[in-house]
């Protein structure tokens, strides 16, 4: 069983920056790759950014040159550094990771609000 918790979400002017943490615990050793997702209100959650064990990254077209997803692998920890946020930036953002048994796992999610 992984246990994941995101940290970091709040409110920033448009322009500005956060950081997001994801922290890792439990089983995490069959764990393949991780991500960031995002949903708003009536809407499906959507892909935000994904890295592998290899460190190779996907961005949504929308996060591109915007968002950086990165791993320390020693912190059992995945970070989203946000810079130049939007209002259509904010959404609840969840952290995400797929084992090598199938198994999806989520953590609880943290708020970002983008303020115009």
């Amino acid at each position: 069983q992984v246990q994941l918790v995101e940290s970091g979400g709040g409110l920033v002017q448009a322009g500005g920056s956060l950081r997001l943490s994801c922290a890792a615990s439990g089983g995490i050793f069959v764990i393949n790759g991780m991500g960031w997702y995002r949903q708003t209100p009536g809407n499906q959650r959507e892909l935000v950014a994904v890295i592998t064990n290899g460190g190779s990254t996907n961005y949504a077209d929308s996060v591109k040159g915007r968002f950086t997803i990165s791993r320390d692998i020693a912190k059992n920890t995945m970070y989203l550094q946000m810079n130049s946020l939007k209002p259509e930036d904010t959404a609840v953002y969840y952290c995400n990771a797929n084992s090598s048994l199938g198994v999806v796992y989520w953590g609880t999610g943290t708020l970002v609000t983008v303020s115009s």
